[in-house]
């Protein structure tokens, strides 16, 4: 998730998310070669089962209004890429997009890591972004209500 030092039980991850302003995906289309080195990469994880995907738009994710400018860059030795990884209150909301237990261990690690009292996190529940579809105001309603009966 982009933590240093990484948790180890994150590292079990296969894939890696990622969130798209709105029209970022189409630029990337007509301006870079983009989605064809994403392909290539794919084709290079799959013989150890990993891969890059899936691909969101902002209006997809719960995420807070200020997502962008609340980033965290991701360090590299690259020179041509630009990564980041959401913010802690960004990444905490898009965890509780759906009521499954591992999100829901993700979220506690996130809460705890980033020190917010029970206050904090519920600002940032208050804050958060929904999108329209019904089923993902639903899953979100009750992975909230779970995490704070669980609490840290």
């Amino acid at each position: 998730m982009g933590y240093d030092p990484p948790a180890p039980e994150f590292a079990l991850s296969q894939d890696i998310d990622a969130v798209f302003w709105l029209g970022q995906a189409e630029a990337l289309l007509r301006g870079t070669n983009f989605w064809t080195a994403i392909d290539a990469v794919n084709r290079e994880l799959e013989r150890d089962g990993l891969f890059i995907s899936p691909f969101f738009e902002e209006d997809q994710v719960i995420l807070t209004p200020e997502w962008r400018e609340q980033r965290v860059a991701l360090p590299g030795s690259w020179t041509q890429l630009r990564l980041f990884r959401l913010g802690d209150g960004d990444l905490f909301l898009s965890k509780l997009m759906r009521d499954d237990p591992q999100d829901q261990f993700d979220a506690r690690f996130i809460w705890k890591r980033a020190a917010w009292s029970e206050e904090e996190a519920r600002d940032w529940i208050r804050r958060a972004r929904i999108p329209r579809a019904s089923e993902i105001h639903e899953e979100f309603e009750k992975a909230t209500v779970r995490l704070f009966a669980r609490g840290l």
